[in-house]
């Protein structure tokens, strides 16, 4: 059972970057990531109910709660989206994998967690890969606008999701359970989402075929709550260090889809640069994992988009 939690988690999580590609490209990424926010938030309040928990929050908890959700179910997914439709989604899944190491940051400015040298050298793995495969792009500069302003973009995720990783678990700790807190979290992400959409004046319109429906549920339930849980259940069983490795190999099965769907050419910069990243990945997770209880994710525990 461990090891189809595991297997399973990274896959689903993985799969979701190519969907969400599809889904940016149907409709104003706000908009989509608005009604992707508002389904997941439905769906959570259901369980919690469900399940006899209690919806109402402690009016200290409301300005924390809403801050993860601009940051997390906002922020990060609207930049996210806008990122794969001018980059392929595996490099913008890679990218989106350094949000650990931002939550490193994040954690150690705000929150005063120690950063130990495993965290100093995750970091400088992370930026070192990240240069390594923007570098062919850097050199044609001139040309390729449109994919640094993705690069760019999938970094903006990265630091919201990181950011948002953090106030997430400073929310936890106050006892929030975690039905609760995602399903509140994501009304806030999508209250922004739509908001941020009406101030900028897009069009709410999307295409509502078969297609982009499908891929709304998907990442809505299937790759949003049902993995969540799923994760959270690997938590319980092997403890939050172990279950944070996971999230090493999302960006790898991510750009294997990629691959395969997007004709994204796996040269020697991408092979290079994404080892790095990961390498970079495992030392901020392994040294965050000495510093947290099997019931208490690290701030770089975060999902993907």
């Amino acid at each position: 059972m461990r090891a189809f939690l595991f297997a399973a988690t990274a896959i689903l999580w993985g799969s979701s970057a190519i969907v969400t590609g599809q889904q940016a490209v149907a409709g104003a990424p706000e908009v989509s990531v608005g009604y992707r926010m508002g389904l997941v938030s439905l769906v959570m309040f259901g369980w919690s109910l469900a399940s006899g928990q209690r919806l109402s929050l402690r009016l200290a908890d409301h300005p924390w709660v809403g801050l993860q959700g601009v940051l997390f179910f906002g922020l990060a997914f609207i930049a996210f989206y806008h990122s794969t439709t001018m980059i392929t989604s595996g490099i913008a899944a890679l990218i989106l994998s350094t949000s650990s190491l931002f939550a490193a940051l994040v954690g150690w400015i705000f929150l005063s967690i120690p950063v130990t040298l495993h965290t100093v050298a995750g970091i400088l793995f992370g930026v070192t890969g990240l240069g390594v495969i923007a570098l062919p792009q850097l050199a044609v500069l001139s040309s390729s606008t449109e994919t640094m302003a993705g690069v760019a973009l999938g970094l903006v995720a990265a630091a919201c999701t990181g950011g948002g990783t953090v106030v997430a678990m400073r929310n936890q700790r106050a006892g929030i359970p975690i039905a609760v807190l995602i399903s509140w979290a994501a009304l806030c992400g999508a209250i922004f989402s739509f908001t941020l959409a009406l101030f900028s004046g897009v069009s709410f319109q999307v295409d509502v075929s078969g297609p982009y429906l499908a891929g709304l549920a998907y990442l809505a339930i299937i790759a949003s709550c049902v993995t969540f849980f799923m994760y959270f259940s690997l938590v319980q069983r092997i403890g939050a260090a172990s279950a944070s490795y996971t999230l090493a190999l999302v960006p790898v099965v991510a750009l294997l889809l990629s691959a395969i769907f997007e004709d994204l050419m796996i040269d020697a910069y991408v092979l290079g640069g994404g080892g790095a990243v990961l390498l970079g990945n495992i030392l901020v997770l392994s040294s965050q994992g000495t510093r947290t209880g099997p019931h208490q994710p690290a701030p770089g525990k975060s999902g993907t988009l």
